[in-house]
């Protein structure tokens, strides 16, 4: 949001004039959790504007010189300032608070520490010098917390790499707008105000020390934030205590220093370098991609059992595994700061502008341009009590130097590599060993400059050719450049437990691998591995697997979740055999806790593609196995994999016969409405014909119609606020055709219910209909033991079939869709059973309602039938769903048989007698007469 506040420079010193708050932008927490249309969001907005435009500053109402005066003293503004200094807060950390975020019993995010920011809006100068007066705003914001999934409504269409559809998390989150004044000399700040939305009645007063300049070892903000209410009020709250970092004219020292007394000579060599960084920006962004969602990986160098390993001191509870740099400033002149998180957890879940000081050292850094390396000064954070109040900075003798290699290789994937160690004696205590870090083997930075060598291209021959001869059918499989190389997979051990993540190529001869664009023609970007076979290509993969906690891969080693493969190899395109050597870290746990990554490289991965035109889901089969003795503690038991991702051509046919389904759901639905309404027709033309419809089948088919609209109620009249639509392709207009369904549906059951309602009237008003009541009574007490027993016999076969399977109710519930759909699909069954009790002879039934109305329902199963022997693959049934109805080529040929002959009997029923088809001395029908009796008078 962005205030600004109309003040009067001449006005007199405190109390504060009132102000007015004018909002140019609103943040709205909770709204990606709702599908509003751009209407609504328009008008919610508007109607925000209006409101807030009225709203008088609260920090206006508070007295300044009661509560500042002493830190602070008033002076009345001159001018405002525009490109002027001013103090902000974009990385703090703060204790306390739990009283005013509310937080709420929910298993927290690890890693996910309480944040805090602090914003000037405006600043001015006064009539006193040197104190400025400042307008801002304070957000605080607790950890994070894990959420449920909304459901979700897509095509499941996976064209490659799935990645899950981001967790929503709940966060506590406190704002406060503040205005009071700062003193550039003394760099003491005070401010008064109040919250906003729930905290609008809870006034408060900021203290914060934030001098003018600052160094490394001054640069941290110190500070509380206080309830103006009595401590038995009911906006009191406990002093809350911060702790952030200046953003105000910093001054490098110790970086220059150190470089000038030759601190970080001891790596002048370091070789394979890349080149191509001009100026310090370029190294920001490398970093910030690299770090963006994984930590960078530590590795101890000394014996930890005689040294101290830990960076964060010989104190410290954990020996960290990871750190992960939080960039505070990055300047055009090659200077940066960060703040270098240390920690047990791979994963950086948003840190931005927030840090936990406990695990915490403050950098400050240069890139050389001429070496090609980033040098780093660290100091650690003391005087850390549960207040923060007195933390400090001390102890700056940790260095780091960061580079960013040229070439990748199989045994090296890492994209930055670097070191961190201490430059004082073994005696001092702040002494640790040396730790080396590297960026995660599965990164993705194609930078320009950097190359892949294939250094394993003879192991990869001796061991693969002979598997790739003679393997594979015949068809045409993926070049090794489409974007079909790369899939979602899911990887099962021997035991039956089952994982899931992804697989990608990293190059491709000697190309890095980019999906989404052509590269240069085979012949020429392709790097043959042998004559012979010119459509074998070099390739290099990233494999990525994320198991269970109880996922064992062999050993007692405990590998670093998530399981990350590299490998290089060769793949045939003739035959679609890809055969790969890998290699996998393995973070070891030995005996005197020094944590180490060792490089388990002797793993065969071999694929084999399916052609692009196969009918089955699954385009990759293969395994990884380990080539290491059953007794090594590296060893892993063979892992079968299996791709749950379907090629870009399926994909298309898959989302062009999702859209033929639609269509043909809406036809269906269309022609059931057609059909009701010639038979209104037809039953309003002959009225005499309405009691001899058997009502039996009016409520079958009346249900038929009802049901799904009660089951998706919701879905036809409300919007689902938790749903996150996922559309491919042309798959916006899947809800929009969803909701065209249930549209159709209503006027199909609104028609079939006035059908009902007609025939039951017109047999209710005339007594003389009393034989067609009884004769649907026998329907009835005929049809509904047999469509119990039939859904008796679907219970026994699901327990059979499913004996040995958990959550059976799940899957009998699908079971007995299906059943209905059955009972559906025989819906004249009732009518020729009537007519045959009644032995009818009207023609109750329009020939277009039920030859119509059987063709629609038989049409699903030859479609079914089609889809069977097609040769397209098809992802996601919509017509003809399996689970509303029996779809086989055995029920598909029975049904329409079935449905054919009961629309044959029906038609016979109504030109001969409703039961022409029994045998003749059947068909007579008894009554008995009064014959007159002669009295003989």
């Amino acid at each position: 949001m962005e205030f600004a506040t109309e003040a009067n420079p001449t006005s007199p010193s405190p109390p504060l004039q009132k102000s007015k708050v004018r909002v140019s932008s609103l943040h709205i927490p909770s709204l990606h959790r709702f599908q509003f249309t751009p209407l609504i969001i328009f008008l919610v907005l508007i109607l925000k504007f209006s409101t807030a435009t009225s709203i008088s500053s609260p920090s206006s109402q508070i007295p300044y010189a009661k509560y500042c005066n002493h830190v602070v003293p008033a002076s009345a503004p001159t001018v405002k300032l525009g490109d002027y200094a001013q103090p902000e807060i974009r990385t703090a950390y703060f204790a306390g608070g739990g009283r005013i975020l509310g937080q709420q019993n929910l298993q927290s995010i690890p890693n996910s520490p309480k944040s805090l920011s602090f914003h000037t809006w405006n600043i001015y100068r006064t009539e006193a010098d040197r104190i400025f007066k400042l307008e801002a705003s304070l957000t605080l914001r607790g950890p994070r917390f894990f959420g449920l999934l909304g459901n979700s409504t897509h095509r499941k269409l996976r064209l490659v790499h799935y990645r899950p559809p981001r967790i929503p998390v709940r966060r506590s989150e406190a704002q406060f707008m503040l205005s009071g004044f700062w003193s550039s000399a003394s760099g003491r700040i005070c401010m008064v105000g109040s919250g906003l939305n729930y905290l609008a009645s809870h006034n408060v007063v900021l203290m914060l020390n934030y001098p003018n300049s600052s160094t490394i070892t001054t640069a941290l903000v110190n500070g509380t934030l206080q309830s103006l209410d009595t401590s038995d009020g009911s906006n009191y709250f406990e002093p809350i205590s911060i702790l952030g970092v200046s953003m105000m004219n910093y001054q490098y020292t110790l970086i220059d220093k150190e470089i000038g007394n030759g601190g970080f000579s001891a790596y002048d060599k370091v070789e394979n370098l890349n080149r191509n960084f001009e100026s310090g920006r370029d190294v920001c962004r490398a970093i910030r991609s690299a770090s963006r969602l994984n930590s960078f990986e530590l590795n101890y160098i000394s014996d930890c059992d005689t040294v101290n390993c830990n960076p964060l001191g010989s104190s410290a509870r954990i020996l960290p595994a990871y750190v992960s740099f939080n960039e505070i400033e990055c300047s055009d002149n090659g200077r940066f700061r960060y703040l270098l998180d240390l920690s047990n957890l791979s994963y950086n879940y948003v840190r931005y502008f927030s840090f936990n000081p406990n695990l915490t050292l403050v950098a400050e850094g240069a890139w050389d341009r001429k070496k090609q390396r980033l040098a780093l000064v660290a100091c650690r954070i003391f005087n850390l009590t549960e207040s923060l109040v007195k933390g400090s900075v001390g102890d700056c003798s940790i260095r780091l130097t960061l580079s960013l290699p040229a070439t990748l290789s199989l045994r090296n994937r890492s994209t930055i590599v670097g070191q961190i160690w201490s430059n004082g004696s073994t005696n001092d205590s702040g002494y640790f060993g040396k730790l080396v870090f590297h960026s995660s083997a599965n990164g993705n930075l194609k930078r320009e400059g950097l190359k892949y060598d294939y250094t394993e291209t003879d192991s990869v021959r001796r061991s693969c050719m002979n598997k790739m001869t003679g393997k594979g059918k015949r068809g045409t499989y993926p070049d090794g450049y489409s974007s079909d190389m790369r899939f979602d997979m899911t990887v099962k051990n021997t035991k039956g437990q089952r994982a899931f993540g992804y697989s990608s190529p990293l190059s491709v001869g000697d190309e890095f691998y980019r999906p989404f664009a052509r590269f240069s023609s085979l012949s020429e970007s392709a790097v043959l591995v042998n004559n012979s076979h010119g459509t074998v290509l070099n390739i290099s993969y990233v494999m990525s697997f994320t198991p269970p906690y109880d996922f064992k891969l062999g050993g007692d080693v405990s590998s670093t979740k998530p399981v990350d493969i590299s490998a290089e190899g060769i793949y045939d395109v003739k035959t679609g055999v890809l055969c790969m050597i890998g290699c996998r870290h393995v973070r070891l746990l030995n005996k005197t806790l020094r944590q180490e990554n060792s490089l388990d490289c002797e793993i065969l991965v071999n694929l084999q593609y399916s052609p692009l035109n196969a009918n089955d889901g699954s385009h990759v089969k293969g395994t990884i196995e380990s080539t290491r003795s059953k007794a090594d503690p590296l060893y892993f038991e063979r892992l079968e994999l299996l791709s749950n991702s379907i090629y870009t051509r399926q994909a298309s046919e898959s989302i062009w016969r999702m859209d033929l389904e639609i269509t043909m759901v809406l036809v269906s639905n269309t022609l059931a409405c057609i059909l009701v309404g010639l038979q209104l027709f037809h039953v309003k033309k002959h009225p005499n014909i309405l009691p001899f419809i058997s009502v039996v089948m009016l409520i079958v088919l009346t249900l038929a119609h009802m049901v799904p609209l009660l089951l998706n109620f919701e879905a036809l009249f409300l919007a689902n606020r938790n749903r996150q639509n996922v559309f491919i392709d042309s798959g916006g207009w899947l809800e929009v055709n969803e909701v065209l369904v249930r549209v159709i549906t209503m006027i199909a059951f609104l028609l079939q219910f006035r059908l009902l309602q007609l025939t039951w009237s017109a047999r209710v008003g005339d007594e003389s209909h009393k034989k067609l009541w009884v004769s649907d009574k026998k329907v009835l007490y005929l049809s509904l033991p047999l469509y119990i027993a039939g859904g008796l016999i679907a219970f026994f076969v699901h327990q059979w079939k499913y004996s040995h399977k958990t959550y059976q109710q799940r899957f009998f519930w699908g079971d007995l869709k299906s059943y209905a759909g059955l009972v559906l699909d025989g819906y004249l069954l009732p009518q020729i059973v009537f007519n045959l009790f009644c032995d009818s002879k009207e023609m109750a039934l329009a020939a277009p309602f039920y030859i119509g109305t059987t063709i629609v329902r038989f049409l699903p199963h030859a479609y079914d039938l089609y889809r069977a022997h097609s040769s397209t693959w098809n992802l996601y049934n919509i017509y003809a769903n399996p689970r509303m109805d029996y779809y086989s080529t055995a029920w598909d040929v029975i049904i329409c048989c079935g449905g054919l002959l009961c629309a044959v009997l029906v038609y016979f029923q109504q030109r001969f007698g409703g039961r022409c088809f029994l045998p003749k001395r059947y068909r007579e029908s008894y009554a008995y007469e009064k014959v007159p009796v002669a009295t003989g008078e």
